[in-house]
């Protein structure tokens, strides 16, 4: 173990921590080592979203000490920039421990004589959002970790706007975090007449809002009997879900029973994820032995959804977040017009390493759309800058998350589901389903395919394989891939796009990220990145063709899919 590793393990030991959590520390002394040192190594970094980690004792996991200090650290920021009148909403999912680091987080809060409105259980991440609005709050923390495995936990920042940190608010959080060198620098208790409890005050005017995004309100009464199941997969979305689903006027609404209880330990599934057929697995069952119209799922925090519906045979299959997309993009768009409620100067976001489909879509009907980085912070971020210029209508990304509506500033996963199941109404008021008008969309605007492939490193030495992986893609980056050549290099960590064929560079005009993406003659695009919550690096894989009729779909899918995996194995990523 090296000199600094073990001077913070000597600190913890010695220091003002329970005595609980030094027996666990002396036990892996003893017991575990290596484990010791993966907890020790270094400090659980506060990025630019907050903490996400693994549960456990040390200054590399998510526990009390690290909640309570990155906390002192986001209050003494707060208080720079507005003073003395501060408040903040705070809130939590199902995860194991949850509760305890969002009452932490409340206290140190409100030992800073910063007022909080504490939701008295577990709700969605998007209403926390929505509250720091509606509650007129300078900023704002959930307790999740989303929906990674069980044994992770995380706390989301929020600034005023209901949404994510970013520049400069962001780094200057951080600063002041990184500032909190000891767990005697936190106030940790002494506020708690600054704590007041939310709960069905802010819930009814979240649901009034979800409701309000309705576009055909007609045809869900019309079709109130839609066959819909959901699964909120042992998380918060229970609690805000079926009473919006009824607000729709549905009420054929099937619950997973054996997964609708809040649960941390989330013991039907390997991970609470609804991008995974074995999560929704129970949920698909379901709906094949109901012949449902609808299958929808919510990740633990109820921000992301994952939607099941039946092919032109009768089979169910579940819908990547690309289609998911799409679909609620073009109806958004679509059923706007159509209603005559759309605006000239209407405008969708999608995020760069979400299908092109989209951007097709919305020029066809001249609405303009936007593509940012990765993250609702920076839909979120493009929407502030352009308040009163333009109207934004819908906001999404592929991996699972939609943003219906400017009331809320975060993926919303509730908003969502009601709005899907609109959809599904809508189509089968004309005896189609979505699946049909997906393909549909497919003949109009030519046929979009994406897949995805993660690569996991985990330990110590994870981040600099992945580091490593993308150095060696930015400086030789190949002239062709699968015998297709590349076109264009867009290096998003130098800003910079470059024509390969001419030689041409440009100028891209979003905040740095480190995102490489290759764009191929033939209109296929590779994007490679990083993910920011998870030891992963993640490539993204998008190629196209035209469909020529409804009848050609599984032969052009066959085509694009081999086209996809012989892209992969040149890469040698799969």
């Amino acid at each position: 173990m090296d000199t600094n590793t073990e001077q913070k393990v000597n600190t913890w030991l010695q220091g003002n921590y329970d005595e609980a959590t030094k027996a666990e520390i002396r036990r892996m002394q003893q017991e575990n080592p290596d484990e010791l040192m993966e907890s020790f190594y270094k400090n659980l970094e506060f990025g630019t979203g907050g903490l996400r980690g693994i549960m456990g004792v040390g200054t590399n996991r998510m526990n009390k000490y690290t909640v309570g200090m990155a906390t002192q650290g986001y209050a003494n920021y707060l208080k720079k920039c507005f003073g003395d009148k501060v408040s903040v909403a705070v809130g939590h999912d199902s995860r194991n421990n949850s509760r305890s680091f969002a009452e932490i987080t409340a206290n140190v809060f409100a030992a800073n004589g910063i007022k909080v409105f504490l939701f008295e259980a577990l709700r969605p991440t998007p209403e926390l959002s929505f509250a720091i609005r509606h509650l007129g709050c300078q900023g704002g923390v959930v307790c999740t970790a989303s929906h990674n495995p069980k044994e992770y936990n995380g706390y989301k920042a929020y600034w005023d706007d209901g949404a994510q940190m970013v520049s400069p608010h962001d780094k200057n959080t951080i600063a002041e975090v990184e500032k909190i060198a000891s767990v005697d620098d936190v106030k940790w208790s002494g506020g708690e007449s600054n704590i007041t409890i939310i709960g069905k005050d802010v819930d009814e005017a979240y649901l009034d809002m979800v409701q309000g995004l309705s576009v055909y309100p007609d045809v869900c009464k019309a079709q109130h009997d839609l066959k819909i199941v959901y699964t909120p997969i042992h998380g918060s979305g229970i609690m805000m879900v079926p009473p919006a689903l009824k607000r729709y006027g549905f009420d054929n609404v099937h619950i997973v029973e054996e997964q609708s209880k809040p649960d941390g330990n989330f013991p039907t599934v390997i991970y609470p994820n609804p991008e995974e057929r074995e999560t929704m697995s129970i949920g698909l069952k379901k709906a094949q032995e109901l012949d449902a119209d609808i299958l929808l799922g919510t990740d633990p925090d109820a921000d992301r959804v994952g939607i099941g519906v039946k092919n032109n045979k009768g089979e169910w299959i579940l819908m990547n977040g690309n289609q998911t997309a799409l679909l609620a993009f073009n109806y958004m768009i679509e059923a706007r017009k159509a209603k005559g409620i759309a605006k000239p100067n209407d405008m969708v976001i999608k995020t760069i390493v979400t299908t092109d489909m989209i951007d097709v879509i919305a020029a066809a009907n001249e609405v303009a759309c936007y593509n940012v980085l990765t993250g609702f912070k920076w839909i979120s971020s493009l929407i502030k800058e352009k308040e009163g210029k333009e109207n934004y209508v819908i906001g999404g990304e592929e991996s699972f998350g939609l943003m219906i509506g400017d009331k809320i500033r975060d993926k919303d996963s509730v908003s969502a589901v009601t709005i899907l199941c609109e959809m599904a109404a809508y189509e089968k008021s004309k005896g189609r389903s979505l699946f049909d008008k997906l393909v549909d969309l497919y003949v109009q605007y030519g046929f979009y395919k994406e897949s995805l492939v993660s690569i996991t490193k985990k330990g110590m030495n994870g981040a600099a394989e992945i580091a490593q992986m993308m150095e060696n893609d930015r400086a030789n980056p190949p002239k062709e891939i699968n015998g297709i050549a590349v076109k264009e290099l867009l290096d998003y960590e130098l800003q910079v796009g470059k024509n390969l064929l001419t030689g041409e560079t440009w100028k891209i005009n979003l905040p740095k990220s480190n995102v490489l993406q290759f764009l191929l003659v033939d209109g296929s695009k590779i994007s490679a990145r990083p993910s920011g919550t998870e030891p992963k690096i993640k490539y993204y894989f998008s190629v196209n063709t035209k469909l020529n009729s409804a009848a050609d779909f599984e032969a052009t899918e066959k085509i694009l899919d081999d086209k996809i995996a012989s892209i992969e194995k040149a890469l040698g990523v799969k």
